[in-house]
């Protein structure tokens, strides 16, 4: 993985390999079974891990077990994860999207001219209108990727998985967007250079993840405190972000289609985990319209 320049898988399969090893150093392959699976998840639990955390490196453990299935290490009748043997846990899905009204607050909400907290909230604004772009992306893009009033680009999470069938996703560019842009966008406007002066252009993926990380903390940092002023209970992060862009859609009465091709989903099952519910006020609409004979 280092190799091939995936340092945010590297590190996830490093996690993952270092809270096995805590469980059990001595672990090889004959020993993953299920008991020790759903041990290794208890153990998980009481360390005070997430569920979540807890699926994400079994499915990485998963994937070396079927590398050695696939070699003939193990044998099928040996592979823990299948039907009646052990199943790995799926994270309870936290609603996290905001209502318009919310969004709208945030749209207006008045910060100091060339202020980080402005460049934070610009950012997350541009995360929400452009299909819930996540930071990553922002960071990457080029103006090359820019056509007028469309950007078109190919999301960093599917450049390997997808290569065979990869679809870029297109983001119609809006006037407020246009300004985030003109706002922050790196000059001169160059097709070799990146939009938002971020990143270099050369930059190594160790580096990268690092500085996108930064980013994201730092957006997140100053819109948790952009989301207590305006007094909105739930957490406002570059997360909420692409929550919010697909469910004010759905709320909208857009295609589960259309949304997930926006979002560059592989499946409509991965865009259903991405959308909330609909807001009270329109439940009670709805349930009005039960009795209106």
């Amino acid at each position: 993985m280092y190799e091939e320049s995936r340092a945010y898988t590297r590190e996830s399969y490093n996690c993952a390999l270092n809270s096995i090893k805590s469980y059990n150093a001595d672990i090889d392959f004959s020993g993953v079974t299920p008991e020790f699976l759903t041990g290794y998840e208890k153990w998980m639990l009481t360390e005070g891990r997430s569920i979540t955390t807890v699926g994400i490196y079994l499915r990485s453990l998963r994937t070396i077990l079927n590398l050695a299935l696939n070699e003939g290490i193990i044998g099928r009748e040996h592979y823990p994860f299948q039907k009646g043997k052990y199943v790995i846990p799926s994270g309870r899905n936290i609603k996290k999207a905001l209502t318009l009204k919310e969004i709208e607050s945030i749209f207006n909400y008045s910060c100091e001219k060339g202020t980080t907290e402005e460049k934070a909230r610009d950012l997350w604004v541009f995360s929400y209108l452009c299909n819930g772009m996540n930071m990553k992306d922002i960071c990457r893009l080029m103006y090359s990727d820019i056509d007028g009033d469309k950007l078109v680009y190919v999301r960093s999470k599917t450049i390997r998985s997808t290569r065979s069938s990869q679809k870029p996703i297109i983001v119609y560019l809006t006037d407020h967007a246009k300004g985030i842009i003109e706002r922050w966008g790196q000059k001169p406007v160059l097709p070799s250079n990146r939009v938002f002066p971020i990143l270099p252009v050369d930059v190594t993926p160790v580096k990268e993840r690092e500085m996108v990380k930064d980013i994201t903390k730092l957006v997140n940092k100053y819109m948790k405190r952009i989301g207590v002023k305006l007094g909105i209970s739930k957490p406002v992060t570059t997360y909420t972000a692409r929550h919010s862009f697909s469910t004010v859609l759905k709320r909208s009465g857009v295609s589960i289609e259309f949304i997930s091709e926006s979002l560059g989903h592989s499946s409509l099952q991965t865009t259903e985990n991405y959308l909330d519910s609909f807001e009270d006020d329109v439940k009670k609409k709805y349930a009005d319209l039960l009795t209106k004979f």
